[in-house]
């Protein structure tokens, strides 16, 4: 079985002016809030235990998924006094999940073709496992030979971030590019090495601060099917997307 998280705490600004009123969360495609996807992908998947943070219209996902079905532990990570940002949105539910096991991630606003119960057995063992892909974008992760995280970079600006020194010297083309889905893998194990971060702090910086001590991996899926409800004008794409 899994457990995993639903980020939702955002404040769904590009998704204004429908996250006037209601979270970005419960934003409909094709005719059901976009927490239901995730939420019904996930546990078709075989998750036992949902943890889902709140933060922007906390109460309207609370009342959600009080109603949502009772077959499925679905704890809520209660973030109203402070948006904590990824990293420490998982930080702060730690004492909801089991420690035995690893946590599956996925955003809210993310809808895909990945096959989470596929992805989750063939990655239970690292540190944490990004699931990537070669889709065009301004921003890459950075894997050595071995798909290990190394670093990241914005391709646009020639900014690079990295622990490794030999990286930052290191021409692109001699490292792995991917793009980040918004879907990963988190092992308990790395708890403890949270124990000195801030409340609030991106995952991704976590990752890339920790990755040369850490077997941060990453999982390539060619094929990705990928859609970030983001945007306004994406609304029917996604719609699209679903029911295709």
């Amino acid at each position: 079985m899994m457990q995993a998280m639903i980020f939702a705490a955002g404040l769904g600004t590009r998704l204004k002016p429908l996250t006037d009123t209601m979270p970005k969360a419960l934003v409909p495609v094709a005719g059901k809030p976009l927490m239901q996807h995730v939420l019904d992908k996930i546990i078709k998947a075989g998750a036992d235990k949902v943890v889902v943070n709140v933060h922007h219209f906390a109460n309207q996902i609370v009342d959600y998924l009080e109603h949502y079905r009772t077959d499925v532990c679905v704890k809520v990570s209660d973030e109203t006094t402070q948006l904590l940002e990824t990293g420490g949105g998982i930080k702060h539910a730690r004492s909801l999940f089991d420690a035995d096991r690893p946590i599956l991630i996925h955003n809210v606003d993310i809808l895909s073709n990945v096959e989470l119960s596929d992805f989750y057995a063939s990655n239970y063992n690292a540190d944490a496992t990004l699931l990537v892909s070669s889709r065009k974008t301004k921003r890459y992760l950075l894997f050595d030979s071995d798909m290990r995280l190394v670093g990241w970079t914005n391709i646009e600006t020639g900014e690079r971030r990295s622990p490794h020194d030999w990286v930052h010297k290191a021409e692109l083309s001699e490292l792995n590019m991917y793009a980040f889905s918004g879907i990963h893998i988190f092992s308990p194990r790395l708890f403890s090495l949270m124990d000195d971060w801030q409340e609030r702090f991106g995952i991704m910086d976590f990752y890339l601060d920790v990755c040369a001590n850490a077997n941060i991996k990453g999982c390539v899926k060619e094929d990705l099917r990928l859609m970030d409800v983001g945007k306004i004008d994406t609304l029917a794409d996604a719609d699209a997307f679903v029911q295709c």
